[in-house]
């Protein structure tokens, strides 16, 4: 019996030891979106429960500035509107657990999400171990890695966030009023984005006032046997030739057309083309502007969907490195890959030690360049697993970190001059001696790494004259901002971070400060007006200088070489001086917006008013609420029958007709540029838009030369 019983107690053990190692409690880990999370949790495997924060659950309110300017600018914190629960899940969830792990994304932004994070769960569960972990990559050997081995929140970068935070909600909160009292209500400005809405606005002023200048060019066909090449004019009585006029190229026709045409030199020159660094965050960003049409937010969000994760062989794989970075720095680890993989598949375009790339002086270095995450996931061989803009956008990924570890190319340029009396005409052609890194380019390949025929000549070789081909071209004056053009000069100007570029753009086209047309960022007229405001009264602060230099400050502080407060206090003082004043003294334009017309509204009888609205100017009845009649603003005159010229849409496309269609059915798709007529003719010029050329003035008038109108 006693025997039995000492068994029984031996079980009952057993099984309460067996009970307790099964109640474990888990660890949980909270990172900042739902994708990443599945992703993480099935490699972390069943001890772990990964959750996602959604982005920020904690921040400054929307309805105050929130900011006690009186004590070190200590910001006010609330919880976001309509988060709360998911913070009261996220708390529940970390009392059930044995320990949390905040792997929000490594940055200033993610750094911050941890840290209020960490106050939040600790003021429930105050002997919670709670610990950060951080990678750059969501693959399994880089989470295991991070869980391993769990760090602290980084203060300096929280404060870094803070500051800047903070500082934008200093420049925005005070001047946004001042636009609501003297501008129009429902407007705002923003530190980063007013700077840039300047350089577009300026950009837009530098393009109104350029006066295109004609010029002629001259080129010829010749034969040599059977086959017939094109060469350039290029020289002229021994000077470069400018034929400015078409009498300049008639002039030069008639005088060597009956000339012989000689092969007079041969020039051969080799060039060495050297691989590209791997992306960073802005160089991405340019590429897929240029080569695949992405505006910077379509590029950001199918980035962040090939790190959170896709399904590759029914598991989700982080595809690339994380997105938001300046660095072209690479770890050993992914070199040491890269190479292994390049000696099998490449060898010869290996070369004998791993290529080193260095970073900007203003790069903070946080994270490796983009890459992807295993180089043996080719674009062709995950294609079908891929959305077609994820495959292109991963393609260009892999293409140009991969090529960045290979050799030079080298080709070989041929040019032949051939001379007719004092003219000299050229054609080149070039070869590809050595293709190294080009190899593997498919869609990032430029042209001038292709090959160019050159024609089977031989210096004293005599060629035929076919034809002359003069050609009509006027100058372009410079071209308006890209997404492309307006990332690449915040970088250059050193304005702005790389998680900042594309929210900047959003904002400008959210706002209806800018509008995209033909993929060009263009301000609209409230963008200009406000534009002019800013930079009249406030002009330091939206200054690409000023903005750099507290963009420099803000790395002092995430450096611990600067103390946050002063940074704050150094600009906030002066600043609020001036809008102060500028409130007091500023008359208000809400008045002077409101134009009167001598138009009637035609439903009512009363005069209609010239009013801005978001995407600039329109008629409205000045019997509004009553009558809420309004139509577009008149753009030019009509030159068939001398009505109003005014937008107008069908089937879904803008375009610019009479307004006394159907009687006149005079319409264009080119943009009338308002007060700008033809000196020629009379008739108004438009903004015509093509892939060759560009945005350029022309005249409407299919008979008159004006500019080069043909249309």
């Amino acid at each position: 019996m006693v025997k039995t019983t000492k068994t029984a107690k031996a079980t009952k053990t057993a099984k309460t030891t067996k009970t307790t190692k099964t109640v474990k409690k888990k660890t949980l880990v909270i990172v900042e979106s739902p994708a990443k999370a599945k992703t993480i949790e099935k490699y972390l495997g069943p001890s772990y429960k990964v959750k996602a924060s959604m982005g920020h659950l904690i921040d400054l309110p929307k309805s105050r500035l929130a900011i006690d300017v009186d004590n070190n600018f200590e910001p006010e914190y609330i919880t976001v509107r309509g988060r709360a629960k998911l913070l009261q899940e996220l708390q529940a969830d970390a009392k059930k657990s044995g320990e949390v792990l905040l792997a929000s994304d490594n940055d200033r932004e993610g750094e911050a999400i941890a840290w209020h994070l960490q106050k939040a769960i600790a003021a429930k569960n105050e002997k919670l171990p709670i610990s950060r972990i951080s990678f750059n990559e969501i693959t399994p050997q880089a989470i295991k890695a991070a869980v391993a081995a769990p760090t602290k929140i980084d203060d300096a970068k929280v404060n870094a966030q803070k500051a800047r935070r903070v500082l934008d909600r200093l420049v925005g909160y005070n001047l946004s009023p001042l636009l609501w009292k003297k501008v129009k209500n429902g407007l705002s400005a923003g530190r980063v984005q007013s700077v840039a809405l300047r350089l577009i606005c300026e950009r837009e002023k530098e393009i109104e006032a350029f006066t295109p200048e004609e010029y002629w060019t001259l080129d010829a066909d010749f034969k040599t046997g059977k086959i017939i090449f094109t060469a350039s004019l290029v020289t002229w009585k021994g000077e470069k030739a400018e034929l400015h006029v078409k009498a300049d190229a008639e002039n030069i026709i008639a005088a060597i057309k009956d000339a012989v045409f000689t092969v007079s030199g041969i020039k051969e020159t080799d060039k060495t083309l050297r691989p590209r660094p791997p992306f960073t965050t802005s160089q991405l960003q340019q590429t897929a502007a240029n080569r695949l049409g992405f505006t910077s937010r379509k590029t950001m969000q199918i980035a962040q969907q090939l790190y959170e994760g896709v399904s590759i062989g029914g598991a989700p794989i982080g595809l690339i490195t994380y997105m938001r970075t300046d660095s072209v720095r690479i770890s050993q680890t992914a070199l040491d890959e890269v190479r292994g993989w390049l000696g099998k598949n490449y060898p010869a375009e290996l070369p004998e030690k791993a290529v080193i790339y260095s970073s900007g002086k203003q790069a903070q270095d946080a994270h490796e360049a983009i890459r992807p995450t295993y180089v043996s996931y080719t674009p062709d061989e995950i294609k079908d697993k891929l959305t077609g803009d994820q495959h292109r956008l991963y393609s260009i990924i892999w293409e140009r970190f991969v090529s960045s570890q290979m050799k030079p190319a080298l080709t070989r340029t041929l040019s032949a001059d051939i001379e007719a009396l004092t003219a000299v005409f050229r054609v080149s052609g070039t070869t590809i001696v050595e293709h190294g890194y080009l190899k593997v380019l498919k869609l990032l390949a430029a042209k001038e790494e292709k090959s160019k025929n050159f024609p089977p000549v031989q210096k004293g070789d005599t060629v035929k004259l076919e034809r002359f081909k003069p050609e009509q071209h006027f100058t372009q004056g410079p071209a308006r901002f890209t997404d492309a053009g307006i990332v690449k000069t915040l970088e250059e100007k050193g304005i702005g971070r790389p998680s900042t570029y594309a929210p900047t753009i959003s904002v400008l086209l959210d706002r209806g400060y800018v509008a995209r047309a033909n993929k060009q960022l263009v301000p609209s007229v409230l963008g200009k007006l406000i534009c002019d405001m800013l930079v009249e009264h406030f002009g330091d602060v939206v200054n690409a200088d000023f903005t750099a230099g507290m963009e420099t400050g803000l790395d002092e502080v995430e450096g611990s070489a600067r103390n946050w407060p002063d940074l704050i206090r150094d600009f906030y003082n002066p600043f609020k001086i001036r809008v102060d004043e500028v409130g007091k003294k500023l008359e208000s334009l809400k008045g002077t917006l409101d134009e009167k017309t001598d138009q009637v509204c035609e439903k009512c009888g009363r005069p209609m008013v010239k009013k801005l609205g978001r995407y600039g100017y329109f008629l409205a009845c000045s019997g509004f609420p009553e009558c809420r009649n309004t139509k577009s603003i008149p753009l030019a005159k009509c030159p068939k029958c001398g009505g109003d010229i005014v937008a107008r849409r069908g089937n879904g496309k803008k375009f610019y007709g009479c307004v006394n269609y159907p009687e006149c059915d005079f319409l264009t798709r080119f943009t009338p540029l308002v007060g700008q007529n033809c000196p020629k003719c009379g008739w108004f010029l438009v903004e015509k838009y093509d892939k060759r050329n560009g945005s350029r003035k022309v005249c409407i008038n299919p008979d008159c030369d004006y500019l080069h109108s043909g249309d």
